[in-house]
């Protein structure tokens, strides 16, 4: 007598979708979902700045940066590479908002915590964060990293305050239509700041 095979079993393949599936590829397959949606996201905001910084947007476009808990606005015009954080190799002997050297496309750069050299605590490096890169122009190749970024505003659509400290007299401060406080980044001022330029102890 022959044994029955049940036919749910006898038609089920090996790869049917009924198992479970592998721990480690669905962890694979999440991360690479992530990185295509940040590479998208990416895409489009250089997509963006690039038409800001050729004036086919008539919009008063500047990037937004999320630092430590504070906002800021970025000229695109000093703005140079986004990107994620990567390693970071520490240099001895120097203030602990001198994060080190990062290999960005082949070019070494210094990473300032700008947060800690503003005297606030150290930003806690996330996948969230990012280093922004000091535009070509500068000729300096040094890039501030910061929490977050928040993509393009429309500083036309701000409220101009007064400046209220006198550490950041010559910044100028905005309202947006949530009551948020955003400040004017500049990086051709921090390069004009001796404690920038001196990392070393």
């Amino acid at each position: 007598m022959t044994q029955s095979t049940s036919p749910l079993t006898a038609e089920l393949p090996p790869s049917s979708p009924l198992q479970p599936i592998d721990k480690a590829r669905k962890v694979a397959l999440d991360a690479d979902s992530r990185r295509s949606r940040l590479r998208e996201f990416q895409s489009h905001l250089l997509e963006r700045m690039q038409a800001a910084r050729s004036g086919s947007e008539t919009q008063e476009s500047q990037l937004g940066l999320l630092i430590g808990q504070s906002r800021w606005l970025l000229n695109l015009q000093e703005a140079g590479e986004i990107v994620a954080v990567d390693q970071i190799s520490r240099v001895p002997l120097t203030h602990d908002w001198y994060l080190g050297l990062s290999n960005v496309r082949g070019t070494l750069i210094s990473v300032i915590d700008f947060a800690r050299y503003q005297g606030h605590a150290l930003t806690q490096i996330d996948k969230e964060c990012r280093i922004v890169a000091f535009a070509p122009t500068f000729s300096f190749n040094s890039g501030l990293l910061v929490s977050r970024v928040l993509g393009l505003r429309n500083v036309a659509k701000m409220t101009l305050q007064a400046p209220e400290s006198l550490d950041q007299a010559d910044a100028k401060r905005y309202l947006d239509s949530d009551a948020q406080v955003w400040t004017e980044l500049s990086m051709a001022q921090i390069l004009h700041d001796p404690r920038f330029l001196q990392v070393g102890l």
